[in-house]
């Protein structure tokens, strides 16, 4: 017996917490019958398992890629309701063969490392809070970040959503119509470095993630992509299983 959850990560759709989310909303049909209990168990080998009204099945090959996700797609799959290209749109234009899905999201006026997989539980793995995997960020900002400022940014604040201050931050470069930081995070939230730099009235003027815990971006531009490493992926599921073994 296998939970529902995770059967439907392994079929390389979403992850599990995007699993619970369409269970919770009706979606998701065992035998024919809707169920919205996230605690229920199948049998993979004789169940049938439908979402949104397809019949899904584990994926045979799993898939890992870092890509450039450049400015002006949304990091989700399918269609945009408002036309906006998308996550979809991006794997057409590259030929990419396969069903992926993104691991955490990255702002459509964000660009930089995206990992795409079709492996449910690697997916839960980086995006899970309690594994804090790191994400690092070159951000460019409006104006002059003074050294009082910057301390004061190393303190953190609070943001509507409560106190958030980032793992580290550091000035880069300093450019006529702008100052560069490193900002490395572990926090989900949406938009947030964004929302942090406003509160500061720095404005960002551009946002580009190069790492996620000990995947890099490395030489990667806009629109190009490459497989991940077995070293890059075991990185991941190792720092899982530490976390889940507390």
């Amino acid at each position: 017996m296998e939970r529902l959850n995770k059967y439907i990560a392994k079929s390389g759709i979403c992850s599990r917490r995007k699993a619970d989310q369409l269970i919770l909303e009706g979606k998701v049909k065992v035998n024919g019958k809707v169920v919205k209990d996230l605690g229920i168990k199948i049998d993979p080998e004789k169940d049938v398992v439908e979402v949104e009204g397809k019949v899904i099945k584990p994926a045979e090959k799993k898939v890992y890629l870092a890509i450039y996700k450049p400015v002006g797609y949304l990091s989700a799959v399918g269609k945009d309701k408002f036309g906006r290209k998308t996550l979809t749109d991006l794997l057409n234009e590259l030929k990419i063969p396969y069903k992926l899905f993104p691991v955490g999201r990255l702002d459509y006026n964000s660009e930089g490392l995206l990992i795409l997989t079709n492996d449910g539980e690697f997916a839960n793995k980086v995006a899970h809070p309690k594994n804090e995997i790191k994400k690092v960020y070159k951000v460019k900002v409006e104006g002059e970040v003074s050294l009082e400022t910057l301390k004061k940014m190393e303190e953190g604040t609070v943001l509507e959503d409560g106190f958030f201050k980032p793992d580290k931050i550091k000035v880069i470069k300093k450019e006529k119509d702008g100052t560069w930081l490193l900002v490395e995070i572990h926090s989900g939230k949406k938009r947030i470095i964004r929302r942090f730099m406003d509160s500061f009235g720095h404005r960002v003027k551009r946002l580009i993630r190069v790492k996620i815990g000990n995947i890099d971006i490395e030489n990667l531009k806009p629109f190009e992509y490459r497989y991940l490493s077995e070293k890059e992926i075991r990185s991941i599921d190792e720092k899982g299983d530490s976390v889940k073994q507390r």
